[in-house]
């Protein structure tokens, strides 16, 4: 990429990342993503059978809740095929029904919760790193234009800069693409918590 050219496109990239940082939630400065932050799924917002609160720690001593857990959990499992682990696993009379199905959705909300919370605290990481590598640009851009007017000995160090720029550059746009992919999946989690938590009670009836 001609020098020109890089000034350019850097340039763009830097507006790129004001335009990102004035869109970004006041309470939550690294936090990139369109959708809002909200840290914590609730219990309420998923659930509308009876509190888990009794059951909630239960499971952790339970193998073959973690097993369905570990299966429900998982992205890559169909709803279909989930629905049908819970209904397997749900055995018994209506009380049995009912107290399985309070643990195995405790023992979900937990896990998934957790995961939701783990992907967050990451994407807060990138975007951190993302504003630090912008500043890079910022500065490497800034020190080339000085430099374009030099004198010819200082051309080997424009070459070092301008590499040094196309590299974080490009670096610096596959983390942005990352960071998009990244940001759908906590409301990914989100939705599939509440069908398959649908699904839990449905099943318990």
């Amino acid at each position: 990429m001609r020098l020109a050219g890089l000034l350019l496109f850097s340039l763009a990239v830097l507006v790129a990342v004001s335009r990102d940082a004035g869109a970004a939630d006041p309470r939550y400065p690294d936090w990139p993503c369109v959708q809002a932050k909200v840290p914590e799924i609730s219990v309420a917002a998923v659930w509308d059978g009876r509190s888990i609160e009794p059951v909630a720690n239960a499971w952790q001593n339970e193998p073959k809740i973690k097993e369905v857990v570990a299966r429900l959990a998982a992205r890559r499992t169909p709803m279909e095929e989930a629905q049908r682990n819970i209904a397997e696993f749900l055995t018994g009379d209506a009380t049995s029904k009912a107290d399985r199905g309070k643990a195995l959705f405790a023992a979900l909300f937990e896990t998934l919760n957790s995961q939701r919370t783990e992907i967050m605290t990451g994407i807060d990481r990138l975007a951190r790193s993302e504003k630090a590598l912008a500043e890079q640009i910022r500065s490497d851009t800034s020190a080339l234009h000085e430099l374009q007017d030099g004198s010819p000995s200082e051309q080997s160090k424009i070459d070092e800069l301008a590499t040094r720029v196309a590299w974080n550059t490009r670096i610096f746009e596959d983390r942005r693409k990352s960071i998009r992919y990244a940001c759908e999946v906590p409301i990914i989690i989100e939705k599939r918590l509440f069908a398959l938590s649908r699904a839990i009670q449905q099943a318990a009836e």
